[in-house]
């Protein structure tokens, strides 16, 4: 279908932030982006929750800081670890707060938001490292948290969305896997720039093919790491005993066909993975409340796919 109105207006308020220069590394550019004034987010701050709360953890680098958001609802709770878009150079969780509060809300779930390692200070698997370390933490401490260690789930957008890939992978080999669900928001799944989404979408719709690239370099150590199935995991070899998944994608979106591809992958080694493409929409759109009226739609689906597998889990 055309390119939805609000996903029109989402690229038009984009369009005036700064434009990328990709002569800098990921860290001059986030220095540079210190020194802007901040301006109010166009986007809604999403849901209410019951309370926020910060904390560090020792990590495999060292202090590793946590946000966790409480619902309105009883414990012992579910818990979601939630890992954030940005190329693996971008992003926080002050960043991505609006969804992490509606999947919390919506999900009746703890969500852990995970501050990881950025590139290209700190490239790959720095930021797989980190979140592994959350998820462990998250295995042991969940009882004094208020929260249900037999359901346990993970999500992520982009980036995120690769990271919760891999860690479900990984969590899949032990003899009794933790993860009862995956969350995938158009997620990044292979370091290659062939694809038809990429032929067709790799220019004018906010992610582009030539920040993608940017984004692989300042991530990966060398080129050979590529081929990594930690980094590609579409190129892992998948158990059936990985989670179940639920995965979003845009059509507008240079990603689309890679995580349609991975949504593929998983029901080919005969995992369970419901498959939904929005149709019209741009890479991120579910970060975009009160612009684009399907980033509440999304969330919601998200939501109820995490309260379906916490039920099961039981």
């Amino acid at each position: 279908m055309p390119l939805h109105p609000q996903a029109k207006a989402a690229l038009e308020l984009l369009a005036l932030m700064p434009p990328m220069d990709y002569s800098m590394d990921g860290a001059q550019i986030r220095a540079a982006l210190t020194q802007m004034p901040k301006g109010e987010s166009p986007f809604s701050p999403g849901d209410e929750v019951r309370r926020i709360e910060d904390l560090s953890i020792e990590g495999p680098a060292g202090q590793l800081s946590l946000r966790l958001y409480y619902p309105d609802a009883e414990s012992p709770l579910p818990i979601t670890l939630y890992l954030h878009g940005g190329g693996f150079v971008f992003g926080s969780p002050q960043m991505h707060d609006n969804v992490c509060r509606c999947l919390a809300n919506r999900a009746a779930s703890l969500v852990v938001s995970v501050d990881y390692r950025l590139a290209p200070e700190a490239k790959f698997p720095a930021a797989l490292d980190d979140s592994l370390a959350a998820l462990n933490w998250i295995i042991t401490n969940a009882a004094s948290l208020g929260g249900d260690p037999t359901r346990i789930a993970i999500a992520g957008d982009s980036a995120g969305g690769n990271l919760a890939t891999v860690i479900a992978n990984i969590d899949a080999q032990n003899s009794a896997p933790t993860l009862c669900h995956q969350v995938l928001l158009y997620p990044v799944t292979d370091c290659r720039f062939d694809s038809s989404s990429y032929q067709a979408r790799g220019e004018d719709y906010f992610l582009t093919t030539e920040m993608m690239q940017w984004y692989w370099k300042q991530y990966l150590p060398d080129q050979s790491a590529a081929n990594d199935p930690h980094a590609s995991p579409l190129r892992a070899t998948l158990s059936p005993a990985v989670a179940p998944a639920t995965v979003i994608t845009a059509e507008y979106d240079p990603l689309c066909d890679e995580g349609e591809a991975y949504a593929k992958a998983l029901r080919a080694a005969g995992v369970i993975a419901r498959l939904h493409r929005w149709e019209g929409q741009i890479h991120g759109f579910a970060s975009m409340l009160g612009v684009i009226d399907a980033a509440d739609d999304a969330l919601s689906v998200a939501a109820t796919a995490l309260q379906r597998a916490f039920k099961n889990a039981k």
